[in-house]
């Protein structure tokens, strides 16, 4: 027993010698040598597929990682070609997947059905609309859940030349003054140039012709309103308002209403418009409307919020003389409303990871502690409330995001859009508006059921007189 006793006391002391060691050579290890004595860390991963995101999500990685002493972010820039596939495959595999990924709301369904999204409670305080506006809640609802956070979105909305407006503006004011027997231009403001500029800005389609048919303008510019036309992002607002694509979360199959009277008067409005300003289809797109919009060739334009990027860009390198300001998208008029579409990126929990909580937490740190520089660092409009943009454009695009509807996620209706530009190019190009919309209603509807599927003709409605605000028919 003596024996026994001494030889556990001999290592008890050899085991506290050890200890001592140890803790003596990590204090005076090297950095890389203290790293071996540091505990392990649980690695999250997160994926993501826009580059100009890298810095930020990097920078936000190290924010978190700094608090957090047993959980490592590390974020992964991958190829958005087939993103979900991706982060199928790795999940089932087991092979260094994502715990949590940023796609767009459109794409949801299709993670929800591949078991890659998690819910997140309703009543989770994040989830507010103190935080968020409703739009970018529902865009990332589905059947009833949360299924991932809004981040950032992108809509579209009108963008005018201030420098025109105000040009006109001081040339109105100068003759009305002379007309009443004043001092001319010495009696116009600033002020009041502003405030008559501001009374210009059009409202509706019914204003922006009355513009053109009011105004004589510079030399320069070769046309009042230019829009890409057979883009549905930048055309959908013609009908925004009256069609139902899933309900407001636009998932609910049962809610679809592709084909009505409201539509089709609106379009018949739309390819009215091709008359007034003959925008050819087939030789316009996006990028060279914006540049031509930038140089002065036009008053007005449709335009998504990278073409405030531009704006600015050719601002500061001298290139670009002119003001430009950002408006709600023009009603039809008075009674016939409009409402753009928007598409909302969203960070959504992997459904296969084993380190949800702290994914989840990790999400709402980024999307929590994200300003209103995001724009000007990425280019990120962010999907949060009451944040402080030094540009007035931004806060009209947020304005425009909060009224507009989210891409829909159902995967029945996903070529819904490349139909509906087929159909308004048609209908620009002069096909009856009518049955156009019928066709197209008819083809997602064939998808959605199944089977052979026929609209009932509706009566031709009359076209909205966009010049006389008060026809309601």
């Amino acid at each position: 027993m003596k024996k026994f006793r001494k030889t556990a006391a001999v290592l008890a002391i050899a085991l506290i010698t050890l200890t001592i060691y140890v803790y003596a050579a990590a204090g005076n290890a090297s950095e890389g040598e203290a790293e071996l004595f540091e505990p392990l860390k649980t690695t999250v991963r997160l994926w993501y597929s826009d580059e100009a995101m890298a810095d930020y999500y990097n920078e936000k990685a190290v924010g978190f990682n700094e608090t957090h002493s047993t959980v490592r972010i590390e974020p992964a820039l991958v190829s958005g070609v087939e993103m979900l596939e991706q982060i199928s495959r790795a999940s089932l595999e087991n092979e260094n997947y994502p715990d949590l990924y940023v796609v767009t709301n459109d794409t949801l369904e299709k993670a929800h059905l591949a078991g890659l999204t998690t819910a997140i409670p309703g009543d989770n305080p994040f989830m507010s609309t103190t935080r968020f506006p409703e739009v970018a809640l529902n865009a990332v609802t589905y059947d009833g859940n949360y299924v991932a956070y809004p981040f950032y979105y992108e809509t579209s909305t009108l963008l005018y030349n201030r420098t025109y407006l105000e040009m006109l503006a001081r040339e109105e004011l100068e003759y009305e003054r002379a007309e009443q027997g004043g001092a001319g231009a010495l009696s116009v403001t600033d002020e009041e140039v502003a405030l008559r500029a501001n009374e210009m800005i059009p409202s509706s389609i019914a204003d922006i012709l009355m513009f053109a048919g009011t105004y004589t303008l510079p030399g320069e510019v070769e046309g009042v309103f230019k829009w890409d036309v057979t883009d549905i992002f930048y055309n959908y607002f013609f009908v925004g308002n009256y069609m139902d694509a899933g309900g407001p979360a636009g998932d609910s199959i049962t809610s679809l209403d592709l084909y009505n009277s409201e539509m089709v008067s609106c379009l018949k409005t739309y390819q009215m418009l091709n008359t007034y300003f003959a925008i050819d289809a087939s030789e316009t797109d996006y990028d060279s409307i914006v540049e031509e919009f930038i140089n002065g060739k036009m008053v007005f334009t449709v335009a998504t919020s990278d073409a405030i990027t531009r704006i600015r860009a050719a601002q500061a390198d001298g290139t670009c003389e002119y003001e430009f300001g950002a408006a709600q998208i023009p009603s039809l008029n008075d009674y016939y409303k409009t409402r753009t579409m928007s598409v909302t990126g969203c960070v959504v929990i992997n459904g296969y990871s084993e380190h949800a909580a702290y994914a989840a937490e990790f999400a709402e740190y980024m999307i929590g502690t994200t300003d209103a520089s995001l724009f000007t660092r990425t280019g990120k409009l962010p999907a949060l409330n009451g944040l402080a943009y030094e540009d007035d454009s931004l806060k009209t695009y947020f304005e425009v995001y909060t009224e507009s509807v989210p891409l829909p996620k159902m995967i029945e209706t996903s070529n819904l859009w490349m139909r509906m530009e087929i159909t308004l190019t048609q209908i620009w190009n002069g096909a009856n508006c009518n049955q156009a919309l019928k066709d197209m209603s008819e083809a997602i509807m064939k998808q959605v059921v199944g089977r052979h599927y026929e609209e009932m003709l509706l009566p031709e409605p009359d076209m909205i007189a966009v010049t006389d605000d008060t026809n309601k028919d």
